[in-house]
């Protein structure tokens, strides 16, 4: 296996682009700008620096470390794997540790609520440290492991021209999906522990607390394996028609200007496509199972929902050359038809498509089979998996080998 070491720099080469009917285009037609994924601005005088540039550095969400080298393979070396279980301690730990501060700060106050305000706030930061840590981590294995196509092209960084839209992407995903999780869920009367004792039990059950905390727990984990499913069909639909309609292309565009993407692009895009990503996408789902399937979909649940979500939209961007799938409670029944996505699908969709492309999902690649817009692999096909190398996702410090 012939494994070379880059330094990361700022200046990319231009990537190519694709018209309608899929042909190479010179990067100049992106935009009017000769390359507009140009990065250089971490290499700035910081007196020309503005607010969102030392956000950016201060919160050190960077997609790699500038001078540190990152081994590049080529497309037929093995890869380790990220186990499903490794996935799910992560989400969970940090999905859970605001429950649990929660639930402790009524248990030591005497409080039997919180206010509407502090919901907001306290769920907002915990959001937002939970995406910074995942950033991080990803970062880090990058430089263990390296990148899809790297032997081609490094990962594009955040581009000197859009700095600030890309912070303010990332600052309104973490401020707004907890806000409209508090306007159309949060009840006062419930609790974190109460989304897990309610009595709901059927009657063939027998009504004791391991049973309601059991069948609570069937029940929020039915809601997670759902929500991404759901999710991802709205989420399909929308994002193939602005690809297929020349109108509404336009709203989509800005996105596919990365053809090697990193987690901070994840909502790299216009206004319009921002408020379907962030709100209407997860307002639908949201709705259809609280409305359609008639499942309790507290604001705890959602919470929970949403971590396993934002998981995989942080983790679908990062372009890491490592095999995984999206942890989720609904594996089972994507195995049946084969459609677990991969890291590779979203990387494919932004390196080989443009206005003319092909997997559309974000989730899972059940739409796409179901549909017939999914695309071969390159790199992450299982005999490129080597099953002797597992990853460790370690809550503290770097990730690991078993």
């Amino acid at each position: 296996m012939a494994v070379t070491h880059i330094s990361q720099t700022q200046t990319q080469p231009a990537p190519a682009t694709q018209e309608a009917s899929g042909r190479q285009m010179p990067s100049q037609t992106m935009g009017g700008a000769k390359n507009p994924m140009k990065s250089t601005w971490r290499t700035w005088d910081k007196s020309q620096w503005r607010l969102h540039h030392y956000l950016c550095d201060w919160l050190n969400i960077h997609p790699t470390d500038q001078g540190r080298e990152v081994p590049v393979h080529q497309k037929t070396d093995t890869m380790p794997y990220l186990p499903h279980l490794e996935g799910h301690k992560w989400i969970l730990a940090h999905a859970l540790w605001p429950l649990v501060l929660h639930q402790v700060i009524l248990y030591l106050t005497g409080w039997q609520t919180l206010s509407w305000g502090w919901i907001f706030l306290g769920y907002t930061i915990a959001f937002k440290i939970n995406a910074i840590h995942e950033i991080h981590t990803l970062r880090e294995l990058g430089h263990q492991y390296g990148f899809l196509d790297g032997d081609k092209h490094a990962r594009d960084q955040i581009p000197d021209r859009d700095v600030g839209s890309v912070f303010h992407s990332l600052s309104s995903t973490s401020t707004i999906r907890p806000m409209m999780s508090v306007f159309l869920a949060y009840r006062r009367a419930q609790t974190p522990v109460s989304t897990f004792t309610r009595n709901t039990l059927p009657t063939f059950l027998p009504h004791n607390t391991a049973s309601l905390i059991a069948w609570n727990t069937a029940i929020v984990a039915l809601e997670i394996g759902l929500y991404g499913i759901v999710l991802d069909f709205f989420f399909y639909w929308y994002h193939r028609i602005m690809h297929e309609s020349n109108y509404l292309w336009k709203f989509h565009r800005k996105h596919h200007m990365t053809k090697h993407p990193n987690p901070l692009l994840s909502l790299y895009a216009d206004t319009e496509q921002e408020i379907f990503d962030i709100a209407i996408v997860p307002i639908a789902t949201f709705l259809t199972l609280k409305y359609g399937f008639q499942l309790p979909m507290g604001f705890y649940e959602w919470w929970l929902c949403h971590q396993y979500v934002v998981f995989t939209e942080l983790w679908g961007h990062s372009g890491l050359r490592v095999w995984t799938t999206p942890p989720t409670t609904a594996t089972w029944f994507l195995r049946l038809w084969d459609a677990e996505l991969i890291t590779e699908d979203h990387d494919l969709h932004h390196r080989k498509g443009w206005k003319s492309s092909h997997n559309y999902g974000k989730q899972t690649r059940l739409w796409d089979v179901a549909f017939g817009s999914m695309c071969d692999r390159i790199e992450q096909v299982e005999e490129n998996v080597d099953r002797e190398r597992a990853i460790r996702m370690n809550l503290f410090g770097a990730p690991t080998l078993y």
